[in-house]
C-alpha cells in the first residue's frame, strides 16, 4: 500500500495543509473518503496508525474505498501557525472550527481536482465533526455521506464559562494522552488500549512534533470550540446538513452520550438519512482500542449501503448485545 502526499495551499496565506491519499487494490466505491481528525492528534496517528498490523485506513482500503486524510494546520505533516513558534499566551486560540472548515474545503477541492469525483464522504472524529459539519452545511453539493465518530455537540451550560483566556496553543505530553485513553474506562475493566499498544502509539505521537520538547504542540482553537459548545453555542447548524449522517460512538464515551446523540438527531431536520449507533466497550478513542473492529464495520456498512443497521429515516441502535 502506497500513501501519496499532496499539499493544499490556503487562500491568502503561505501556509499549507498536508493531504494524503491511498488507493484500494479493488475499487468498490466511486466516492472518495476523507478522514477528519480530532483536537489532539493528527490523521496518521488515528486512521493511519497500525495496531497488530492493520490500521483503519488499511481496513477501508480492503473494503474498496479510496482513502484521503488531512492534517489541520498545527498538526502532523501540515505547516504550523507562526504563532506556535512564539509564546503561547501571545495569541488567541488557534485553529477554530471556521478556520478548519476552510481547510476541509481546500482538501475537498484538491480531491475533486485529482479524482474528478463530484462529491466526497467524510469520517470526522470528535471536535473534527464541528469543522466537518460547518463545511457540510455550507457546501451540501460536495458531500455524499457523513460519519460523525464521537462528535462533540451542544450542551446546556452545567458550569460557569471560563474567566481566563486560553493560550494560543499548548504542549500535550504522553502522560496526558494516557490519561485521556483511561478516563472513561469503567472501574474493574481493563484498559481498552493495552499498554504495549499505547507505548508504540506514544512514540509515534512524540515523533510527530517537529521541535521535540517532551510533548506535542497543539492549537487550542478546538478547546475553545468545545467550551463554547458546552456553553450552548455549537460551531455549526445541523439543520443545514443535507447528506445522510451516521453517529458512531462507544458506550463508554463521556463526550458523546445518549443525550448528545439525541440532540443532534432531532436537529438534523434536512438530512436525507440519520442514524445513531452505540457500540459496546468503547470510549471516545475507540478507533485505537480493542473493540475498534466493531467501529470499522459499522462505518463501512453506512458508507457502503447507507443502512445495514436499519432502514428508518431516524434510527437509534444500541449494539451492546448484537455486536458483542
Amino acid at each position: 500500500m502506497t500513501v501519496e502526499r499532496f499539499w493544499a495551499a490556503m487562500p491568502h496565506s503561505p501556509l499549507r495543509i498536508a493531504v494524503s491519499r491511498a488507493l484500494p487494490p479493488v475499487r468498490r466505491s466511486a466516492t472518495p473518503l476523507l478522514y477528519v481528525h480530532g483536537a489532539t492528534f493528527s490523521s496518521e496517528l488515528a486512521i493511519g496508525h497500525r495496531i497488530d498490523g492493520a490500521s483503519w485506513r488499511d481496513v477501508l482500503l480492503e473494503q474498496g474505498h479510496e482513502v484521503w486524510a488531512l492534517d489541520f494546520l498545527g498538526y502532523g505533516a501540515s505547516d504550523r501557525f507562526p504563532e506556535m513558534s512564539a509564546d503561547s499566551c501571545a495569541a488567541a486560540p488557534l485553529g477554530r472550527a471556521a478556520t478548519a472548515a476552510r481547510q476541509i474545503a481546500a482538501a475537498v477541492a484538491l480531491i475533486q481536482a485529482t479524482t474528478a469525483a463530484p462529491r466526497v464522504s467524510l469520517i470526522a472524529h470528535s471536535w473534527g465533526s464541528m469543522a466537518a459539519g460547518l463545511f457540510a452545511g455550507k457546501c451540501p453539493w460536495a458531500v455524499e455521506r457523513l460519519v460523525f465518530f464521537g462528535p462533540v455537540l451542544r450542551r446546556e451550560p452545567a458550569a460557569p464559562a471560563r474567566t481566563t483566556a486560553l493560550p494560543g496553543w499548548i504542549r500535550l505530553t504522553t502522560a496526558a494522552q494516557r490519561q485521556r485513553f483511561m478516563a472513561d474506562i469503567p472501574p474493574g475493566q481493563p484498559p481498552a488500549m493495552p499498554q504495549r499498544h499505547f507505548d508504540r502509539w506514544a512514540a509515534e505521537y512524540l515523533a510527530s512534533e517537529p521541535d521535540g520538547g517532551g510533548g506535542v504542540r497543539i492549537p487550542t482553537g478546538p478547546m475553545a470550540d468545545i467550551e463554547a459548545a458546552w456553553q450552548g453555542s455549537l460551531a455549526y447548524d445541523p439543520a443545514l446538513i443535507a447528506a445522510p449522517l451516521c453517529i458512531l460512538r462507544g458506550e463508554w464515551d463521556s463526550l458523546c452520550g445518549d443525550a448528545d446523540a439525541a440532540w443532534l438527531l432531532a436537529r438534523l431536520t434536512n438530512s436525507a438519512r440519520k442514524e445513531d449507533i452505540k457500540l459496546p466497550r468503547g470510549t471516545h478513542l475507540m478507533h485505537l482500542e480493542t473493540g475498534r473492529t466493531r467501529l470499522f464495520d459499522a462505518a463501512n456498512f453506512f458508507l457502503s449501503d447507507g443502512g445495514a443497521f436499519g432502514k428508518s429515516h431516524s434510527d437509534r441502535r444500541d449494539l451492546r448485545s448484537s455486536a458483542a
